[in-house]
């Protein structure tokens, strides 16, 4: 006779617990992880049926964040939805703001002065920094660590300090308009980057030792959470996830946007396609970001026009009838926005496309015959943002 799960939880008996517990083995338990567990940064569910302490089955459950940011782009003139964009990531809400002004440019046919492109590669990149250090801080966290995020958030306070001079916020930027950005960078504002460039970058040896060189770290995380070239390329994985693989895609060099091309770096790669390769990635990523950011400072120097097209298109704009699609190279990986016109004031249909959405359905499949603790190391070095997922 089948033992019934006998837990207190209120949502043992909904659908998704119900199936698991009707195809269950004689000896197993299903048990929800989430949807407010402290590790999941948001509100995810996870249904996983376990023997023992190893996972046999997990199941992502989506919606308990939904806010319809789509349905909003249906019903919001083309200006006023660009605020959206900076709530459906709020680690790196200007690659989405980029991704959606990109859309809309690409519709009318808006080419965005240099100086502005200069602006955007700044700017974002230095948010992409404000969202690996959240990840790392948050991430080491989880794995039971505590000082390491005191760290991070002392060097994100001060990529804050620098981008809220421009953007006037602190967290989900609407800093991007279409045919440029809204404010220019000033003086005081390029001396804040020139200064954290080179601290930053004395810290990250730091890091290494503390963290990333840690025993402790590196036998949480080895060799847990295979996610392969295979596996990426079934789920749609982008970002680190991919690159963790030993895939070396990253749009700003395989498909360059805006003024990438101009830029020197790397791509990090790493191939043991676990959830220390994944680590791995994204501490190189950073010191990455700093080379771009470096050339693109000294570049503004001598950009021409301004931080906006002379005849920017107002709010109330309404592009030729049409369709666009344009992606950008997120935090999480391949931000995408497909937007269609009838002319009107009012988008007909907005579509996102979502890393984390591709990223965690590779856990899944990733988590099978893993041991239950070692599923927060793997879905932490995934970097999910809940809100980007049910948007």
């Amino acid at each position: 006779m089948k033992r019934q799960y006998a837990g207190t939880d209120p949502l043992a008996g909904d659908f998704y617990t119900r199936q698991f517990e009707k195809d269950r083995g004689e000896h197993t338990l299903v048990v929800n992880m989430g949807p407010q567990h402290p590790s999941t940064h948001g509100v995810l569910r996870i249904v996983i049926e376990i023997d023992g302490e190893y996972i046999l089955r997990a199941d992502p459950v989506l919606g308990y964040l939904h806010r319809m940011q789509e349905k909003m782009g249906e019903v919001q003139t083309w200006g006023q939805y660009i605020p959206n964009m900076g709530r459906v990531d709020y680690g790196h809400p200007l690659a989405w703001n980029w991704a959606y002004v990109g859309a809309v440019e690409k519709l009318m046919g808006i080419q965005v002065p240099e100086r502005a492109e200069y602006i955007r590669v700044i700017t974002c990149e230095l948010n992409r920094l404000t969202s690996h250090l959240l990840w790392w801080g948050a991430y080491i966290l989880d794995l039971g660590a505590f000082t390491p995020i005191m760290y991070s958030f002392d060097d994100r306070e001060m990529l804050l300090d620098i981008l809220q001079r421009p953007t006037a916020s602190r967290l989900t930027y609407g800093y991007f308009r279409v045919g440029g950005v809204r404010k220019d960078l000033d003086d005081r504002c390029i001396e804040m980057i020139k200064a954290f460039i080179p601290r930053f970058r004395s810290r990250l040896p730091m890091y290494k030792d503390l963290v990333t060189d840690n025993i402790i770290l590196r036998k949480r995380v080895e060799d847990i959470g295979i996610i392969d070239r295979d596996m990426c390329r079934r789920y749609g994985c982008s970002g680190p996830v991919l690159r963790g693989a030993g895939e070396p895609y990253d749009l700003r060099r395989c498909e360059p946007y805006s003024i990438y091309d101009r830029f020197d770096f790397e791509i990090p790669t790493e191939e043991t396609a676990c959830s220390a390769g994944r680590y791995l990635v994204r501490m190189a990523e950073m010191e990455q970001s700093l080379r771009i950011i470096e050339q693109a400072v000294e570049g503004l120097a001598h950009a021409e026009g301004g931080h906006i097209m002379p005849k920017a298109p107002k709010p109330s704009m309404k592009p030729p009838k049409g369709e666009a699609y344009f992606a950008v190279e997120g935090a999480r990986g391949k931000v995408g926005v497909y937007a269609v016109s009838e002319g009107k004031k009012v988008p007909y249909r907005i579509k996102l496309r979502s890393p984390s959405y591709s990223n965690l359905h590779a856990f899944a499949e990733a988590a099978q015959g893993t041991l239950l603790a070692d599923a927060v190391a793997t879905l932490g070095s995934l970097d999910l943002i809940i809100p980007e997922i049910d948007r």
